[in-house]
């Protein structure tokens, strides 16, 4: 079901790109960049990493052509700037090597705000500057702030931080934040669920040093018939 929901995104996405182009071209370039990059999901979705990569690569070769049509009509647009700048910082964080300086320069023109102040934070997370990355996450959660992943980002961002500069009171402060984003966690892909209750598991391990088979609760809810995590009510127990 959730693959021909996205199916109808790209389509309806592609027409209305159509349309636009007359009146805007820039919009009907970005719209149909998001298009090929929705059908580029889908063909890995469908036909796997092997098998679909070369079919996949076409469609995201196509989806830079028209982001790049669009920067050369305005390059300072917000959208624009959103899109390529969160592409940018996805290659980056995955790929060795690689810098988010770039990506970070591209969102901080970008918008909406929260959107680009989380792949701000996400950036200077991977660049290990934890107080940078924290007053990008906290302006997000400003805007934002029910949303469950941001909590998330900034737990992770105040364990590595009290990793790196050896204060423990900062994992208590990560542990609040992690118990945030798992609120809701039937409103979360049960993959991230499970990732985030595993990380939230860890960094209880580390602040009282009791065992827990963190490894056993995580495939616990990664191997439930769902796509959604649990309602919190059955989540594992940690205490």
């Amino acid at each position: 079901a959730l693959l021909e929901t996205v199916k109808t995104y790209a389509a309806k996405t592609g027409e209305t790109a159509e349309i636009l182009k007359a009146t805007d071209a820039v919009r009907g370039n970005i719209y149909t960049a998001v298009s090929h990059g929705l059908e580029a999901a889908t063909i890995l979705e469908e036909e796997g990493s092997v098998r679909g990569a070369a079919k996949a690569l076409g469609k995201l070769q196509q989806v830079y052509g028209f982001l790049d049509a669009a920067e050369k009509e305005a390059p300072q647009d917000p959208e624009l700037n959103l899109i390529k700048g969160w592409m940018d910082l996805l290659i980056a964080v995955n790929l060795p090597f690689s810098d988010p300086t770039g990506a970070i320069a591209r969102l901080e023109k970008a918008s909406p705000s929260y959107l680009a102040d989380r792949g701000i934070a996400v950036g200077y997370r991977d660049l290990k500057n934890y107080d940078e990355a924290l007053k990008h996450v906290d302006r997000a959660l400003q805007a934002a702030p029910n949303n469950g992943e941001l909590h998330y980002l900034k737990a992770q961002i105040l364990v590595r931080q009290a990793e790196k500069n050896k204060l423990p009171d900062w994992r208590n402060a990560a542990k609040a934040s992690f118990q945030t984003a798992l609120t809701k966690p039937e409103r979360l892909p049960k993959a991230l669920a499970a990732q985030i209750f595993f990380e939230h598991c860890r960094n209880l391990r580390r602040i009282d040093n009791k065992e827990r088979n963190c490894d056993g609760m995580r495939d616990q809810i990664r191997d439930a018939n769902s796509r959604w995590g649990p309602t919190a009510s059955l989540l594992p127990g940690l205490d």
